[in-house]
């Protein structure tokens, strides 16, 4: 598990949803794992990399024994896809103190502008088996 990209998101967030999905269909090679923030297997991932708390504000991208919250997540997952979207990585030429307040906008908005699930999303398809916290049900 620690050589695959694990992306930690909140399970009840319409956007976080779809962009797991969004993320499924371009990882041709299926590298990605997942995981909801509100899962325990979520939590012991935060615990060993000692960011451990139940602030679900942030996409977490666990890769090569970092840890990469907000901004930084979203565009190291943006490098790992096929086609164009690496090419999303030259935004992390803009500094944490420009792009994480972005991040931090549509985060604080997200339930209000793509709703909210009223209980935690996981894939019903063939996709399951890359959930990490399946068996959490």
């Amino acid at each position: 598990m620690e050589e695959k990209p694990v992306i930690l998101f909140d399970g009840i967030c319409h956007l976080c949803a779809a962009s797991v999905q969004f993320i499924i269909k371009r990882d041709p090679h299926q590298r990605f794992r997942f995981a909801r923030l509100q899962s325990a297997v979520a939590q012991q991932l935060l615990a060993r990399y000692g960011a451990a708390d139940s602030n679900l504000d942030s996409v977490i991208l666990i890769h090569k024994g970092k840890l990469h919250r907000k901004s930084r997540a979203a565009l190291h997952t943006a490098l790992l896809l096929n086609r164009a979207w690496p090419l999303m990585g030259l935004f992390l030429l803009v500094p944490r103190f420009i792009a994480d307040p972005v991040y931090d906008y549509i985060g604080r908005n997200r339930y209000r502008w793509f709703g909210r699930m009223e209980s935690c999303w996981l894939p019903e398809s063939d996709q399951r088996w890359r959930f990490l916290d399946r068996e959490e049900g």
